[in-house]
């Protein structure tokens, strides 16, 4: 396999995914500072021109965080990433996909991405304000879902912590926003993992 990324994107979710995995896999950057994700060759391999993209041992591409993290899990039972309750899996099933398409689309987007929301840089100040909002409602939603729980599965790591792992990622080292207490408590088991240690270490983020 082979993880498409770039360093301290959500990426480094599905990163942490395969080192918690222990199946052997390689990394290639994309420089997002020069803009390699619009040129080829990148475009050829994904002309959404985002990350994460997985190339699997067959050649094929996945994209999107939701699929590539379920598909590992899925491929990968011995690594226990799926709750064995199904209550429990399709709720940390419904948080990941909150975590992507609300707190990272609709909100850090926002912060970082901003110019993407409003040609004038007048109204930019304004458009990361509704981003913040949307961070913060959102991380309040998440906290909610994680009380009495080490992780998003219970007491055991699935694949959706790996994706509320970036956003809290985000928020407490990018912006320096003060997450909720569950949220913290959970960042916190993340960041002790020895997988998220290797991960943040490859990408330079240590």
């Amino acid at each position: 396999m082979k993880l498409y990324y770039a360093p301290g994107a959500c990426s480094i979710g599905i990163h942490v995914l395969l080192e918690e995995i222990g199946k052997p896999y390689q990394l290639e950057a994309v420089n997002f500072r020069e803009g390699a994700q619009y040129k080829p060759p990148y475009t050829g391999i994904n002309p959404k021109s985002k990350v994460p993209t997985l190339e699997r041992d067959d050649g094929s591409i996945l994209t999107e965080f939701p699929v590539i993290a379920r598909w590992l899990a899925l491929k990968n039972p011995q690594a226990n990433l799926i709750p064995k309750d199904e209550e429990t899996d399709i709720r940390a099933m419904e948080v990941m996909e909150y975590v992507v398409g609300t707190i990272h689309s609709q909100g850090f987007t926002r912060l970082f991405r901003t110019e993407r929301f409003t040609p004038s840089p007048s109204d930019h100040e304004a458009v990361k304000a509704q981003g913040r909002e949307s961070i913060e409602k959102g991380f309040a939603v998440v906290d909610k879902a994680l009380e009495g729980k080490d992780y998003l599965g219970g007491k055991d790591l699935s694949a959706a912590d790996a994706a509320l792992f970036y956003v809290e990622y985000w928020g407490a080292k990018r912006v320096g926003m003060p997450l909720p207490k569950n949220c913290a408590a959970h960042f916190e088991r993340m960041m002790a993992r020895p997988a998220v240690q290797r991960a943040l270490q490859q990408e330079g983020l240590n």
